[in-house]
């Protein structure tokens, strides 16, 4: 299966500068190596991985429970997804490490799933169930800020190494609290932290909250993500949150340019 699938992701157009960007060249690796390849450590004792991954997960007033929990189980199944785990294990180091934040105000920044190293499909299953399992708490304002800074804390201060070192942001509107989002954008970008986001426009409306009236997806390619390679895949419903994000996880780790998946399939 992960050949098969490495031949899909080089018939979508994976060029020789993507795969130096830490994917696999399946002719130098028999399936077997694929699957149980040594763990590395740099000189300090941090474990190399293919990417350190944040989810920065919105649940501020403008996120009912429902979307919240949607959230969840959006990553939930795009994590257990085949693909997803074969282009883990597909990787130059056949590993990811991840974590699972959700953030509303400056001071609300809860860490949901701690850093977990993912490299099988039990690795996958069990920071899922952690997801499905956790209490749901909603913040009030929107700090997207914040959020960046706090991920870019806990992407400098754990013990892994990344090839690639990434924030996935999802939210549904602009920040309207917090500390300077530039000055946290310049600060990701000056740490070797991309920033990729998820905009959702979700076209429900709350009685009791104000309507989001600005194109979230153009709001998040001007104000939110940076760095090489940085994009943003837009949702509108629970089916296209999770489509979008199955996407974006295979685009990040391989290692790929958006346009050589978004664009082929």
């Amino acid at each position: 299966m992960i050949r098969t699938f490495l031949i899909a992701i080089l018939g979508l157009g994976l060029s020789a500068p993507a795969l130096s960007q830490g994917f696999a060249d399946p002719a130098q690796f028999s399936d077997e190596e694929l699957y149980s390849r040594d763990r590395q450590f740099t000189e300090d004792g941090r474990l190399i991985v293919d990417l350190e991954l944040v989810f920065a997960v919105d649940v501020s007033a403008s996120i009912d429970e429902m979307e919240a929990l949607q959230q969840r189980q959006g990553h939930v199944e795009a994590l257990a997804d085949p693909d997803i785990i074969s282009s883990i294990r597909a990787g130059a180091h056949g590993r990811i490490a991840v974590m699972y934040l959700e953030w509303a105000d400056a001071g609300f920044q809860r860490v949901v799933a701690p850093w977990t190293v993912i490299e099988t499909e039990e690795d996958a299953l069990a920071f899922a169930a952690i997801l499905a399992e956790a209490d749901f708490v909603s913040g009030r304002r929107t700090a997207i800020g914040a959020a960046i800074s706090n991920a870019v804390s806990l992407i400098e201060s754990n013990p892994y190494q990344g090839v690639r070192r990434i924030i996935d942001l999802s939210g549904d509107g602009p920040q309207n609290a917090g500390p300077s989002l530039p000055e946290a954008r310049a600060a990701a970008e000056a740490a070797g932290v991309t920033v990729n986001g998820i905009s959702m426009q979700s076209e429900r409306q709350h009685p009791f909250r104000p309507p989001v009236n600005i194109d979230v997806s153009r709001y998040f390619e001007d104000h939110v993500i940076v760095g090489p390679r940085s994009f943003v895949m837009p949702s509108r419903t629970h089916e296209d949150f999770v489509e979008a994000l199955r996407r974006k996880l295979i685009i990040e780790i391989a290692g790929l340019f958006p346009d050589e998946l978004t664009d082929k399939g």
